[in-house]
Formats: C-alpha cells, structure tokens, sequence
C-alpha cells in the first residue's frame, strides 16, 4: 500500500475511502495527519512501548500486548519482500517462514484502539494488524500499515486521492 503509485485506480480509491473513514472517525485529516507525523517522530518505534500504548496531545493508539524490536524489523522486511498481492506468506521452504507465522500468531489476536482526546472529535476505530489470515495468505491491514510504516507524504496521497 506504501507505494501508491504502482497500485491500481480501484485499490486507490479503496484506500483512500478505508483511510478517510477512518480520519473521520479520529477527527478529520489533519488531526489524523497529526497523529501520523507525531508517531514518525517518537523514537523508539512507538509499537516497542512497555506500556502498549502511545499517548499524543490529541488522542492515543492502546494495544493489549507488549510488542518486541525483532517483531518491528520483522515486519519492515515483510513489507518490503511481500508479493504483488500483499501476501506475506510466500515461501514456506525459506528460513523466515517460521519467524513469520510466529509474527502472524504474536500480534494477530491484539486490537489497536485509536481514539481521540476529545470525544466532540470523534468515536476512534479499532483495527487488528492483518487482514485475511490463513494457512496460505496473510496481508497487512493497511490502517496499521499506514498509521505504523507509510511516509506521511504517501499518506497525505492516498487521502487527497480522487
């Protein structure tokens, strides 16, 4: 999903309205923006958190589960290797398979809970990491791939997408 310009016009607009709905639901795109740009800064990863959460002076991501460095480097590598349908399940002979269904098993059960400060700004959403998780396909849900790894710009794309 973080390379908008090789997607197709029909997986752009798919996007763009899973990722306008859910910025409505946060308060509106700039403050979803803000929240985007706000976890980009933070160092360390803001998933690597002892606390499973990430508080931002106008909302807060919570998850129930304490997430590992090796689970984020894991996942960058993932993203960057995942075939052209997303699949992060594509070799079951290579050494990293095992680490990857360990990956899938760690975060799948958690829900991230996105809400904001303020609740005249919205209802927040809820997300889980993957989407379609079964023995042969397993892809990354793209509210956590865009609130979590995108670049700000691609993002800002995908929401002024028309």
């Amino acid at each position: 999903m973080c390379d908008f310009n090789n997607l197709t016009d029909e997986e752009k607009l798919h996007y763009h309205t899973l990722l306008t709905t859910a910025a409505n639901n946060y308060g509106g795109i700039n403050f979803f923006l803000q929240l985007i740009e706000a976890i980009r800064d933070s160092s360390p990863h803001p998933l690597t958190s002892r606390h499973q959460d990430f508080l931002f002076e106008l909302g807060n991501i919570r998850w129930g589960k304490t997430i590992f460095n090796d689970k984020i480097i894991l996942i960058e590598k993932l993203r960057k290797e995942k075939n052209e349908k997303g699949n992060l399940l594509k070799d079951k002979e290579g050494k990293e398979y095992k680490k990857t269904i360990n990956l899938i098993k760690t975060l799948s059960p958690i829900t991230f809970s996105v809400r904001p400060s303020l609740r005249d700004d919205g209802e927040g959403f809820d997300f889980k990491a993957f989407d379609n998780i079964n023995e042969e396909t397993t892809t990354l849900n793209p509210i956590f791939e865009a609130l979590f790894f995108c670049s700000v710009d691609t993002v800002k794309k995908i929401l002024n997408y028309k």
